[in-house]
């Protein structure tokens, strides 16, 4: 299958619907270092060109940040209610040229929860910054957990250098996160199938502090997709300059899901074009009567320590206590 590279002054751009930003400054060519789709079901390659080019991820890293906190969630090591102080060290990240951020500040106090749609929301590099120093105890031993997670998912061709993508001081790439489209797209089909991710990545709008600051900040999801082409859902965006523009993005069509992964785009018009026409190819390449895409665990993770047993007069009542899990019912 080949992907039409024909992605010239917005054609069909009013037909999608899509609020497309100006095209980036010097970079027209290529339309993408590289790209994947895949069937989020059996993880089936639907399409790939150049999948396996390493190049930055960006802010695509923090589905990465996600995928640890996961296991620190299960671990009960971290709950989503858990109280997260903010350090001098996590607010001068939102304080940073460039930086998306929800502008932390040293002492305010907001929940793991909270912190993580400020993450896949805000795509806050600040909210990232913080949740790797609470749940990792220091921010180098939190992305030592992120490549160990990369080697146990498989995905061989990606290093982590930080929680939120953003580049080292000397902007040089080969200092910071690396990765390929074919490596995403793997850890795109773990959250989907093992995690409540598209909980976060789905959402559109959101208020970041709302009764906590007197001024919350009203998030908007860098993903244009969402709401505007048929099944899209999520996942995550990610642009630097040395990256250029890169989306992880997964769409659910008559209960068949695929996911695209392109990256290394000139501008976020060349790239949401593109994914768009890639999800539209990618679902007509699914094999006919094809399985339904089904998560294996989408709600939060079951505790792993044991659950005391309740005492005997209760147990022979017939009734035993009720164990609520933060977060289980949504916000």
């Amino acid at each position: 299958m080949a992907l039409k590279h024909l992605v010239h002054a917005g054609w069909f751009a009013a037909a999608a619907g899509i609020a497309l930003a100006p095209a980036a400054s010097a970079r027209t060519e290529p339309f993408y270092k590289g790209a994947i789709a895949t069937d989020a079901e059996t993880g089936t390659v639907l399409f790939e060109e150049n999948a396996d080019s390493v190049t930055p991820p960006a802010s695509m890293t923090k589905l990465m940040t996600f995928a640890v906190l996961w296991d620190e969630l299960a671990r009960r090591s971290i709950e989503m209610d858990t109280p997260v102080t903010v350090t001098s060290e996590d607010a001068k990240v939102g304080m940073m040229k460039d930086s998306t951020a929800v502008w932390l500040r040293r002492g305010e106090v907001f929940t793991v929860e909270e912190l993580i749609y400020a993450m896949m929301i805000q795509s806050a590099n600040d909210a990232a910054y913080a949740l790797a120093h609470k749940a990792g105890g220091t921010v180098g031993a939190f992305v030592a957990l992120m490549n160990a997670k990369a080697r146990e998912l498989g995905m061989f061709h990606s290093t982590f250098r930080t929680p939120n993508g953003f580049p080292p001081p000397d902007r040089r790439i080969a200092d910071g996160d690396l990765t390929t489209p074919r490596d995403f797209a793997v850890l795109c089909r773990y959250l989907l199938l093992h995690t409540n991710i598209l909980k976060y990545t789905s959402v559109k709008t959101r208020a970041f502090g709302l009764g906590e600051r007197l001024q919350p900040v009203m998030m908007t999801n860098h993903n244009h997709l969402l709401g505007k082409i048929a099944g899209v859902d999520g996942l995550k965006t990610g642009f630097t300059s040395g990256a250029g523009f890169c989306l992880s993005a997964t769409a659910l069509r008559d209960g068949r899901r695929i996911i695209v992964v392109m990256m290394d785009s000139p501008d976020q018009r060349t790239r949401d074009l593109n994914v768009q026409e890639l999800i539209s190819q990618a679902f007509a390449a699914l094999p006919l009567g094809g399985k339904a895409f089904e998560p294996v665990q989408n709600g939060l993770p079951e505790p792993t320590r044991p659950v005391p047993a309740p005492p005997a007069e209760t147990a022979a009542q017939g009734a035993g206590p009720v164990v609520h899990y933060p977060g289980a019912g949504g916000k």
